[in-house]
């Protein structure tokens, strides 16, 4: 018999009504569909697969069982405490250190253990991830027993559990397929980026630093010292200075890369081009190399006694030098991503050039177009919509362009502008003055934190508003 596949049917509200109105109304539904419901549908409500052994799906109703047993036991000995503090203590420990307390009983002092609020946190933010896991399973269990309720007033079987894993290997295979991708998105994505959030509302720095000493919550305390005017440490000013040179970066290398590799290919794509396979191979041989090994080679190169200077009998500091707000490095720093980055875009334009359709280059000749003509007004369209895509990338990856910017300079030269606040220097972006944040003697975790959601929040905002206003989105069946 083949499975039945069937889906709980929630009405739908009206297209004005919001997202509140909405969601209140579905909660009414799916709770008025429980309560005239069968007893197996009851019972699943209150204890989690006794809806499926009643209606003897039991290797069904026995796993939401043992899932269920699992969670309280989950809960009572470990879980439970963590997120009682963690959600209703409003703080994050109060005991500091191991002290010792006199027994009355036993006559003498006992070692009692302090808290820590990492593990509280840390524990507290897994506990509630697993709680809101265990509700979407348990509403899985409700409305698989809504649904057998919808199958029996049909005169219809219910499904047997062999029937449920052949529509999960066949129809549904997809999903079977997604949970394993969900459940590592949400181990290893959700619950870090949950616990960094969460960082940036304590104050949690190398004051606080458990297991001997506390961190508690702040509030919103953090982001007022980051982005307040008032505030004496410094910290609103060295953000500005830093992400304004953090887009200029991002926006040079980026397109500074992607024209110049778009040149170098029509170079060597040109039909009196000779040797064509020599020049590209001698192109992809500068990026089979190791990027760090490149970076660190040059920073080696371009260092004050290094070999460049030796060969120019010069002493210029071209990684180290603070004249005009370090301008001499930051410079050489794009020269050098130019050198590691232009062949990326050189081997991609090669492939996107070669797929150009051909009848409309021949069309524009004919017509008496020029080479420049041709390029301006077919090639490059064609280019700049397949690339799309890519550009973002690029720009967001060179925001967090972190190995260029450390392995070339470390964040320095240090200067004047920069100093005292979070060990900050003329060229640091905002991921390594993030870094340096939580890496440094002074650590800040807290304000680290907030920097890593104004990362996020730029990368987002830039990523989506440009994604969406581009060419290659509202005109996706142009050059198809």
């Amino acid at each position: 018999m083949e499975p039945i596949e069937t889906l709980v049917e929630v009405p739908q509200g009206p297209a004005q009504k919001n997202f509140f109105v909405r969601l209140g109304e579905r909660l009414k539904n799916a709770v008025g569909t429980v309560v005239r419901g069968s007893l197996a549908t009851k019972m699943s409500f209150c204890f989690m697969g006794l809806g499926q052994i009643m209606r003897k799906q039991f290797v069904k109703g026995i796993l939401y069982a043992l899932l269920e047993v699992l969670f309280i036991l989950f809960m009572v000995f470990f879980g439970g405490g963590y997120l009682v503090k963690f959600l209703f203590s409003g703080h994050l420990g109060t005991v500091e250190e191991t002290q010792q307390v006199w027994d009355e009983e036993l006559g003498y002092f006992v070692s009692v253990p302090g808290e820590n609020s990492m593990l509280i946190l840390l524990y507290g933010v897994v506990s509630l991830v697993v709680l809101v896991l265990f509700i979407i399973v348990w509403a899985m269990n409700v409305k698989g027993s809504v649904n057998n309720d919808r199958l029996i007033a049909a005169g219809k079987p219910v499904n047997t559990f062999r029937q449920d894993c052949s529509l999960y290997i066949n129809r549904k295979f997809y999903v079977t397929l997604l949970a394993i991708p969900l459940v590592m998105l949400t181990v290893f994505t959700v619950m870090p980026l949950l616990f960094m959030l969460l960082i940036a509302f304590t104050n949690y720095d190398y004051q606080h630093l458990p297991p001997s000493k506390l961190f508690d919550w702040v509030g919103f305390a953090n982001f007022a010292n980051l982005f307040s005017l008032a505030d004496g440490t410094g910290f609103f000013k060295v953000f500005l200075l830093i992400l304004a040179w953090t887009v200029i970066w991002a926006f040079v290398a980026t397109f500074s890369n992607y024209f110049l590799g778009i040149i170098l290919a029509k170079m060597i794509n040109r039909k009196r081009t000779r040797l064509k396979k020599l020049w590209r191979t001698m192109f992809v041989i500068a990026i089979a190399i190791p990027q760090f090994i490149t970076l660190l080679l040059m920073s080696k190169i371009l260092d004050g006694d290094g070999i460049l200077n030796k060969i120019l009998g010069t002493t210029i500091y071209w990684l180290g030098d603070t004249k005009y707000w370090s301008l001499l490095p930051r410079l050489t720093i794009i020269f050098v991503n130019m050198w590691i980055g232009i062949p990326y875009t050189m081997l991609m334009t090669t492939g996107i050039l070669m797929n150009i359709p051909q009848d409309m280059i021949e069309a524009a000749k004919l017509e008496g177009a020029s080479a420049w003509q041709i390029f301006r007004k077919i090639e490059m369209p064609y280019i700049f919509h397949v690339t799309t895509p890519y550009l973002i990338t690029q720009f967001v990856g060179n925001i967090n362009n972190f190995n260029v910017i450390w392995l070339l300079t470390g964040g320095g030269p240090g200067d004047n502008l920069h100093y005292g606040v979070g060990n900050s220097q003329s060229t640091d972006l905002l991921v390594t003055w993030l870094y340096r944040l939580t890496t440094d003697t002074n650590v800040q975790y807290g304000m680290a934190s907030v920097i890593g959601i104004a990362v996020f929040v730029i990368c987002g905002l830039v990523s989506l508003i440009t994604y969406n206003k581009s060419k290659a989105v509202k005109n996706e069946e142009d050059f198809q």
